[in-house]
C-alpha cells in the first residue's frame, strides 16, 4: 500500500493507476515511476503527499477542504473569576478555606458597619472595618461573621474590601477602597436588596444595601460612619480590641 508519497496530477495518477493494476507496468516499474514523480515534484517545489491512493485536489474527489485538515478550535473566553477562588490551599484552624483574597484586597479607611434586624427587632451592630475581608458562614470555628441558620452554608459568603480605580471630577484617576460581597457557591444563595446574586462574582455594596443569607429572616443593612442618621457610627466600641 502506498502511503504519504506525493501529490500528483490527474494524468500521472492515471498512469500510476494502470501501473498498479499491472496493465502497463510491472511492480518494479511502479516503484521506479513513483520515485521519478516524487523527485520531479520536489524539484518544482511541490507539496508531495498521497494518502490512501488519493491524488489531485480535494474538490476533484468531492471533498470539502475542511476535511483535509481539522480546524483548530478557537480558545474560548474564560469568564470565571480570576485569582485563587475555590483553590483548596488555604488552611485555617484545620479547616480548608474555599477562598483566598485577591491582590487588590485592602483594609478600608472608612468605618463600615452591618446593622442586623430580625423582623422589627434590631440586633447588636457588627463593626466591619478592621480587616480587609470577613468570612460569613455557619462554621463558627472559622467564620468572622457567624450565621447559625441551618439553610446557610458553613462557608457561605465573603465581605471583601478592594482597592479599585476611579476617575475624579477633574479627570484624574485615583484609587479607593470599597466593600464587595461574594457568594462562595452556597447551597441557598446570598440576597442583595431582595435579589439573589450570582455566585463567585464580586458585587459592590453601597450605603443602605440590605443583605440576606439563605432562608434566614435576618437582614443586614450596610452603613458607614458618614451615613445620615447613624448617630453612634463614629463612637468606638467599648471594651473591644482594636478600637480606633
Amino acid at each position: 500500500m502506498i502511503d504519504d508519497v506525493g501529490k500528483i496530477s490527474a494524468e500521472e495518477g492515471m498512469t500510476l493507476e494502470n501501473g498498479i493494476g499491472g496493465t502497463t507496468r510491472g511492480k518494479g516499474g511502479v516503484v521506479v515511476m513513483i520515485r521519478e514523480i516524487v523527485a520531479r515534484g520536489a524539484a518544482q517545489g511541490m507539496e508531495t503527499r498521497v494518502q490512501k491512493y488519493r491524488w489531485g485536489s480535494a474538490e476533484a474527489w468531492g471533498l470539502d477542504k475542511k476535511q483535509e485538515e481539522p480546524v483548530k478550535e478557537k480558545e474560548k473566553v474564560n469568564l470565571e473569576v480570576s485569582g485563587k477562588l475555590a483553590e483548596d490551599t488555604n488552611m485555617f484552624r484545620g479547616v480548608l478555606i474555599k477562598y483566598n483574597e485577591p491582590p487588590e484586597a485592602k483594609k478600608p479607611t472608612l468605618r463600615w458597619r452591618l446593622y442586623p434586624f430580625k423582623g422589627d427587632e434590631s440586633l447588636p451592630v457588627l463593626h466591619i472595618h478592621r480587616q480587609s475581608a470577613y468570612l460569613i458562614g455557619r462554621d463558627r470555628k472559622i467564620a468572622d461573621l457567624p450565621i447559625d441558620h441551618p439553610s446557610c452554608s458553613k462557608q457561605h459568603a465573603v465581605l471583601q474590601y478592594r482597592s479599585v480605580p476611579f476617575e475624579k471630577a477633574d479627570g484624574t484617576r485615583a484609587r479607593r477602597v470599597l466593600p464587595y460581597i461574594i457568594d462562595l457557591g452556597s447551597s441557598n444563595g446570598t440576597f442583595l436588596n431582595g435579589s439573589k446574586i450570582e455566585p463567585q462574582r464580586y458585587i459592590e455594596l453601597k450605603e443602605k444595601d440590605v443583605l440576606k443569607f439563605g432562608f434566614s429572616s435576618r437582614e443586614f443593612v450596610v452603613l458607614n460612619e458618614k451615613s445620615a442618621g447613624d448617630e453612634n457610627a463614629s463612637d468606638p466600641e467599648p471594651g473591644s480590641p482594636g478600637s480606633e
